[in-house]
């Protein structure tokens, strides 16, 4: 029986005319975890992070390339807000309708009064499909970058900002 989250998030995709593959797989908690279904699905699946400031003054969806090494405090900088770090997961469930381990963008059909606002990697856009949770962690749905961008986050009246990720390398490896 699937996850009742999951199942609106495949029937809200389907209305918007998204064409989508998906994978069942163990639940998975890192992004090294979601190598597998991305393969399987032949998908990039980006690094999820739900983000605020300290006063929780506002909630940031970032979405990065999974092997992007980068400062939330440039992040930040980029975005206009104070020093941003992890989202206390009750914010996470009450506006994604998801827990830690299965942030996704797809969570955002869930946030009606736009809470949270998306950043995304700007080399993400260049990509062909993109993966994501279906806000559970034991599925992997993946569908075209054009369909993310073009049809997806239109169709919820959402405006991502584009940030530039630099690719911070430890002293030590320069």
């Amino acid at each position: 029986m699937m996850n009742p989250v999951a199942r609106e998030v495949f029937e809200l995709i389907s209305a918007m005319g998204i064409g989508y593959q998906y994978v069942e797989h163990p639940p998975v908690e890192t992004i090294e975890d979601c190598f597998a279904p991305a393969e399987a699905l032949n998908a990039v699946i980006p690094k999820n992070l739900f983000l605020c400031p300290r006063n929780q003054s506002s909630f940031h969806l970032l979405l990065v390339r999974p092997d992007a090494v980068y400062r939330t405090a440039d992040i930040s900088k980029q975005l206009g807000v104070s020093r941003l770090s992890f989202g206390p997961s009750e914010k996470l469930y009450e506006y994604l309708q998801t827990l830690p381990g299965a942030i996704s963008p797809m969570g955002l059909l869930f946030d009606e009064e736009k809470k949270v606002h998306l950043a995304v990697d700007s080399a993400l856009r260049q990509v062909p499909r993109l993966g994501f949770h279906p806000c559970i962690n034991t599925m992997s749905l993946a569908m075209s970058g054009e369909d993310f961008f073009g049809k997806f986050l239109p169709a919820l009246e959402i405006e991502p900002t584009f940030v530039e990720i630099h690719d911070f390398k430890h002293e030590d490896e320069a």
